[in-house]
């Protein structure tokens, strides 16, 4: 299957020219394989016959011709007619030429033409349409001109099938423009395979067609695989290039060097890239204001420079450029656009400061401090309140001691002048001072300029004389006194003096601080003495200058201040001092342990330290010995046999001037694995009681007193009672004579009344005990007689009745007993009781057990009380006011005549 179409030049020419420059090689020329078209009878000129491969042939072949001129052969193997062809016969045929000149090779191809016929001939249903593996249609490039004119609908190429040869094919395609959008754009003669365009195409909107072509017999069958089939739409110059902005704004600075890159332009076409309709070129096509021209542009990249190395912006601070870009390379008939660029000129530090004048004169007073004396105003061309105009002055000369300070004032960037240290006329009556002044960013100009870059100019300054008072002057006098002089020694003191007449003649001192009240000054002519002894190392700080503070006034008031540094001179009076007081030593783990010494005297009186036992005696001799460490330092070392106990080791220490003192020191030499375990243990034992703590305990001691004194008057207050108070009879269980049934009463089944006193569980059958509160002081009644023992009792329990717990009248005594006895009577007694009440009948632990009574007469309406034997209440016997009924026969029972 092949294709045909239209091509947009003639070639035929080339050809026959071709044929006129071969040569005859010297090789045979070798046949490849024949081809073969099927062609109408008639074919206009520039028609596509067919495709031939040439590789297959000759790959390397560089010149190609045709033995016929009215066909001429391209490179990639079309065969188009060169002029209008007649088939007269049935077939007609001729050769194509491939020649390779280097390797002299030759190389033809013989292609035989034939009419088409048309052979309506059917497939039967057993008969298959032979197929090859290998595609025998391939794509032809095809390609339609982008806006088209027509005339619609546009033949683009025709569609063949080897297998019309033998059958009926029909054909037919898809794929965009066909069923997809865009719709029915092309279409395919069913015989004929002719394709056709219907309208114009943009390419910007579809660049190529995809398109697929079948072959099939009427009945169905595939003749051929599906074909690919391509269809390029070939650009058209449709599209002007667009700015990426309409306007564009750019900065530059003033005086920029020739090159400098203002900024980029950038423009885009729609059109097909990588052609000359996409090909743009930037210019400018003005510039206001006019002259002189300042920039110009890339014509490839847009990139817009500057020509002139003299922008100034204070001739000019804004520029328009008409920038224009064309396609087509800039040729005159390619399509173009305008935009706007605005460039400013930014300012730029390109002019320097000046002052108005060369020289300028002030005045001001002596001794005259923080105050403005001159304004020096500049000018400056520059951009108004940039770093470009504000001014920076200095002082160049003249102002070596620091009398003047110059700064600039922000709102009217003048230069302001001040007096920043006092100045003296009678040293000096005028000062001429050189003020430089410069911005506060770098000159920007040439280097050849900037030697240059700093206008000058001359102030001078008159002082003018001021009637002043006394000068302390050096601030600062030192005299110089050895510790422990003797009171009222003299020494030369503080000198002031007039500067109108430089003497001290007239001037009066006096003290306004000394830190220990050491010196006192002699008024008239300042020379000093001693009013106590001077300690060097009492002075605060140590070891420094002691520094005394004087006022010296003149006849008419005026005064200065002025320090006296007294020196003063150390004296070996004071011997050095061991700084540990107790030590611990772990043996054996510790074999030794430092001791130091500090001596407050200077350097030259103090260390090296001599240390040695100030005790001869044998015991400490025996057992310690001293070995030099370093000049304020020595160990202090113990033989192996030394017992454990506190050793009391004094020990003298000598400073090189013969200064000694002795101390005795604590050392604890203990059986421990740390020194830290014997020093809690010394500090417990080592207590002692402060005097704010002994009269704490002496005050305890009488308050203890006086409660004793309280407890014993409401005890022989309560003895002279004749009874009972009425509500004490609510509170205790007391005996009843008589037979009529009393109050509820509680008993244990032991036959002990529960009472709390004191926290304590305690009472009695027959012995019974009632609390009374006298004052604080808790008394007991106990009721003497009734002789009932713990047998007797616990017979009863064995026999379970209380019969033997009831006995017979007792025999009692009233007399009170203190709680105290009561508690030493009741306590063995009532351990052993409530012992056998948390007992069985078979002697056994129970801790709730209820004790059976016999019959005596009717059954009582009570439940059990054994849960009551042990109760026990921290509210002492108020829970015997609230008993229910059913302790009534118990209660009868203890209370029994």
């Amino acid at each position: 299957m092949a294709a045909a179409g239209p091509r947009s030049s003639l070639r035929g020419a080339l050809c026959r020219q071709l044929l006129l420059t071969l040569v005859v090689f010297s090789l045979a020329c070798e046949a490849c394989k024949n081809v073969k078209f099927n062609i109408p009878s008639q074919l206009e000129a520039d028609k596509l016959v067919g495709r031939v491969n040439l590789k297959e042939c000759l790959r390397s072949a560089d010149l190609i011709h045709s033995s016929d001129p009215d066909f001429r052969v391209q490179d990639d193997g079309s065969v188009y007619t060169a002029s209008a062809v007649l088939l007269s016969g049935e077939k007609r045929s001729f050769a194509i030429r491939l020649s390779d000149t280097k390797k002299q090779t030759q190389r033809e191809i013989m292609v035989l033409l034939e009419r088409q016929k048309k052979v309506l001939r059917k497939r039967h249903t057993n008969e298959t349409v032979l197929r090859r593996s290998k595609r025998r249609w391939a794509p032809i490039p095809c390609s339609m001109q982008e806006n088209s004119l027509g005339p619609f609908p546009l033949f683009l190429q025709q569609v063949q099938s080897d297998a019309a040869q033998h059958y009926t094919i029909f054909y037919s395609i898809s794929g965009p423009g066909v069923d997809q959008e865009p719709l029915n754009l092309f279409f395919i003669e069913k015989d004929t395979g002719n394709l056709f365009c219907t309208r114009a195409v943009d390419r910007e909107e579809y660049d190529v067609f995809d398109l697929i072509a079948y072959a099939s017999t009427p009945d169905g069958y595939s003749a051929d695989l599906p074909l690919p089939l391509p269809i390029r739409v070939e650009d058209e110059n449709d599209n002007r290039p667009i700015f990426t902005e309409a306007v564009y704004n750019f900065e530059v600075p003033e005086s920029s060097r020739l090159g400098t890159t203002v900024g980029v332009v950038c423009a885009t076409d729609r059109d097909e890239p990588d052609t000359m309709h996409t090909r743009l070129k930037y210019s400018i096509v003005e510039q206001t204001p006019r002259s002189p021209g300042l920039f110009s542009v890339h014509p490839s990249t847009g990139v817009i420079t500057t020509v002139s190395p003299y922008l100034d912006r204070e001739v000019k601070d804004k520029y328009s450029l008409i920038m224009k870009v064309q396609d087509m390379d800039g040729q005159f008939f390619g399509l173009m656009n305008t935009a706007t660029c605005i460039i400013t000129v930014k300012d730029s530090n390109d002019n320097l400061p000046t002052f108005r004048q060369n020289a300028y004169e002030a005045s001001v007073e002596e001794n005259t401090v923080d105050v403005e004396i001159l304004r020096i105003p500049i000018d400056d061309k520059d951009l108004i309140n940039t770093a470009n105009w504000r001014a920076n002055f200095t002082i160049l000369k003249g102002n070596e001691n620091g009398h003047f300070k110059i700064s600039t004032d922000k709102e009217t960037n003048e230069g302001v002048l001040c007096v920043v240290k006092p100045l003296n006329y009678e040293e000096n009556q005028k000062v001429v001072l050189e003020i430089g002044v410069n911005n506060e960013v770098p000159f920007t100009r040439d280097a050849a300029l900037r030697v240059t870059t700093m206008n000058r100019a001359l102030v001078t300054v008159h002082v003018k004389d001021q009637d002043e008072g006394p000068e302390c002057s050096p601030a600062v006098q030192y005299v110089q006194i050895k510790e422990n002089s003797a009171v009222g020694s003299k020494m030369n003191g503080y000198k002031a003096h007039d500067p109108e007449n430089r003497t001290s003649s007239g001037i009066r001192y006096k003290i306004l601080h000394d830190p220990k009240g050491w010196i006192t000054i002699n008024e008239i002519s300042g020379s000093i003495q001693t009013s106590k002894t001077l300690d060097r190392e009492a002075a605060t700080p140590r070891n420094d200058l002691y520094n005394i503070t004087v006022l010296a006034l003149d006849q008419d008031g005026r005064s200065c201040t002025g320090t006296l540094a007294v020196n003063i001179e150390d004296v070996n009076d004071n011997p050095p001092e061991i700084l540990q007081n107790y030590l611990v030593i772990c043996k054996p783990k510790m074999e030794y342990t430092d001791i130091s010494a500090v001596d407050p005297d200077e350097p030259i009186n103090g260390a090296p330290f001599y240390f040695v036992l100030a005790d001869t005696s044998p015991a400490v001799n025996r057992i310690w010995t001293l070995t030099r460490v370093n000049d304020t330092a020595a160990r202090l070392s113990y033989q192996k046999n030394a017992e454990f106990q506190e050793y009391y080791v004094p020990v003298t220490v000598k400073d090189r001037a013969g200064q000694s003192a002795t101390k005795i020191l604590r050392v604890n030499l203990c059986d421990c694995t740390h020194p830290s375990q014997c020093r809690a243990t010394a500090r417990s034992a080592g207590v002692t009681l402060g005097k704010w703590a002994i009269l704490a305990i002496l005050l305890g001691i009488a308050l203890l007193f006086s409660v004793l004194l309280t407890l014993v008057c409401g005890v022989f207050s309560a003895k002279k009672r004749k009874g009972f108070p009425e509500d004490l009879a609510q509170q205790n269980l007391i005996i009843s004579n008589t037979e009529a049934p009393g109050d509820d009463k509680v008993c244990s089944a032991n036959g002990f009344m529960t009472q709390t006193v004191n926290n304590s569980s305690q009472g009695l059958c027959g012995t019974i005990g009632s609390g009374v509160k006298n004052g604080g002081q808790e008394t007991i009644e106990m009721i003497k007689g009734g002789h009932q023992t713990l047998e007797s009792c616990r017979a009863a329990v064995q026999h379970h009745t209380l019969e033997s717990c009831r006995g017979g009248p007792v025999e009692t005594d009233n007399s009170r007993h203190t709680y105290s006895e009561w508690y030493s009577f009741t306590q063995p007694r009532l351990g052993e009781k409530l012992h056998l009440c948390n007992q069985d009948e078979d002697r056994m632990p129970s801790q709730d057990y209820v004790l059976t009574y016999n019959y005596e007469g009717r059954g009582s309406p009570a439940g059990s009380v054994g849960c009551c034997s042990e109760k026990q209440e921290e509210d002492g016997l108020d829970f015997l006011n609230n008993l229910e009924a059913k302790f009534t026969a118990l209660a009868e029972t203890c209370t029994k005549r």
